[in-house]
Formats: C-alpha cells, sequence, structure tokens
C-alpha cells in the first residue's frame, strides 16, 4: 500500500486558467487558415479566367509540337487525289493534244508522204484534157530523195493547185513505159514542165532547193514562154532499181 507522501508527488496537471477550456485548439485556427487561402486562391483563378484576353494558352510540349508540325507538313506535301472529272478533262486533253500532233505532221507539211501526194494527184489523161499547165512527178515508193522532197512539193501544190495540174507517176508500175521513154526518165525524182497544151517546157531531176521547183511552176501558171530551171540534175535515184509491177486500175497513179 503507498505511502500519502509517496501520492502527494505525483504531478497533477492543471490548467493554468479556469477559463481555457472555452478557447478552441490551435488546429482548428490552422484549418481555417488554409481554408481562407484556398479560397483567396480559387478567387484569383476564377478572375483571371473571366477575362479571356488575359487567358495564356498552354504551351504544346515538344513531342505535340513535333507531331503537330510533321503532321501539316505531311498534309502539304501529299497530293489530293484526282477525281473522275479531272481524269477525264486530262483525257480528253490528250486526245486532243495526239490528233493536233497528227495534223501538225501530216497536214502542216512535215510529214507529207508519196502515199499522199499520190492520193491527191490529178489522174495523167485528165490534167492533159483541162486546159491547165501540168507538173509531172515520176517517182517510186523505195525512192529516198522522193520522200525527202515530199513536204516541198506539197508546199508547192497547195500554192498553186488552183492553176496548175499536179501528177503523180510510178515509175515501177509498166502502164508508164511510154512516158518513161518520151520524157527520157533515167533518175528519179524527175518533174516535168508541161504548158496547156501538153509540151514539155523543162524539167527537174533530183534533190534541188525546192525554189527550183517554186520558180518553174509560178512560170507556168503565169502562162510563161519558159520555165527558168529548163535542165537542172541534182542528187537522185537511178531507175535501174525499179521494181516493175502491173497495175489494173486504169486510174492508178501507182
Amino acid at each position: 500500500m503507498a505511502s500519502t507522501s509517496s501520492i502527494a508527488t505525483i504531478p497533477r496537471f492543471r490548467s493554468s486558467s479556469p477559463h481555457s477550456y472555452l478557447h478552441p485548439p490551435r488546429f482548428l485556427k490552422f484549418t481555417s487558415h488554409f481554408q481562407e487561402n484556398d479560397l483567396r486562391r480559387h478567387r484569383i483563378f476564377c478572375g483571371n479566367n473571366s477575362d479571356p484576353s488575359s487567358t495564356k494558352e498552354k504551351p504544346e510540349s515538344g513531342i505535340d509540337a513535333a507531331a503537330t508540325e510533321t503532321t501539316s507538313s505531311a498534309g502539304a506535301e501529299l497530293p489530293a487525289y484526282p477525281t473522275k472529272d479531272l481524269n477525264r478533262r486530262v483525257a480528253v486533253a490528250s486526245m486532243l493534244g495526239a490528233v493536233g500532233l497528227f495534223a501538225s505532221t501530216r497536214l502542216d507539211f512535215g510529214g507529207t508522204s508519196l502515199k499522199d501526194l499520190s492520193a491527191l494527184a490529178l489522174p495523167y489523161e485528165e490534167a492533159l484534157s483541162n486546159g491547165k499547165p501540168t507538173v509531172v512527178e515520176f517517182y517510186a515508193d523505195w525512192c529516198e530523195v522522193c520522200r525527202v522532197l515530199a513536204p516541198d512539193v506539197y508546199k508547192v501544190k497547195q500554192q498553186f493547185k488552183d492553176k496548175v495540174n499536179f501528177v503523180m507517176l510510178n515509175v515501177d508500175n509498166t502502164k508508164w513505159e511510154q512516158e518513161l521513154d518520151e520524157f527520157g526518165v533515167e533518175g528519179i525524182p524527175h518533174f516535168a514542165f508541161l504548158d496547156k497544151d501538153g509540151n514539155e517546157e523543162g524539167n527537174v531531176v533530183g534533190r534541188l532547193p525546192r525554189l527550183y521547183l517554186l520558180e518553174n511552176v509560178d512560170a507556168l501558171a503565169r502562162g510563161a514562154a519558159n520555165v527558168p530551171h529548163a535542165r537542172v540534175v541534182g542528187q537522185y535515184s537511178s531507175t535501174e532499181a525499179r521494181k516493175v509491177h502491173q497495175v489494173v486500175d486504169p486510174r492508178s497513179h501507182g
């Protein structure tokens, strides 16, 4: 059993003031302080957000910015898919271009062939009977010089077609044996210039400047007494290389 003295020595907790229990604990004051600070920060934040002009966009992160830039550049580089209307327009333009190219080579004198000249030529018998002067060209499909001169002949023909006949006689056709002997054809191309009565005024053989043919045809169209280039010979193909054949059609130039 403890003694009275030991009990008396035990310290006792006493409040310093009889009214101290009425005061709230200090941690409640800290809580109120934090709440006031939070409320103040909330008010500031709302005040800043209430003005759209003062709001600043959040900068994109490095990854987002790089992705955005890559997407933009890729979108700028990728071409738009062609539509059906665009494809149709391209097809029409290509077709017109091809037709224009063909026309320029075939009709613009650049690609005129001997076959074209022969198809446009007047039959020999008709040329001798219509009262116009005539240019007779003796040629062959295998004649290289004839092919080279075809565009020049076509140009001259187009210029004088209303005043002068143009006839094409293929030396490989046995039908023209008599004409070959009559005009003394030994080399081709051989151009014989006939007046309106069928009399020969001169001839030009081989590859020569277009001016020679032009001036001779002009003299025929004007009804001149003679042609300026009556006997001129250039590079030609020999008729010894003839590939003789008979053509059944009497109106054929070939």
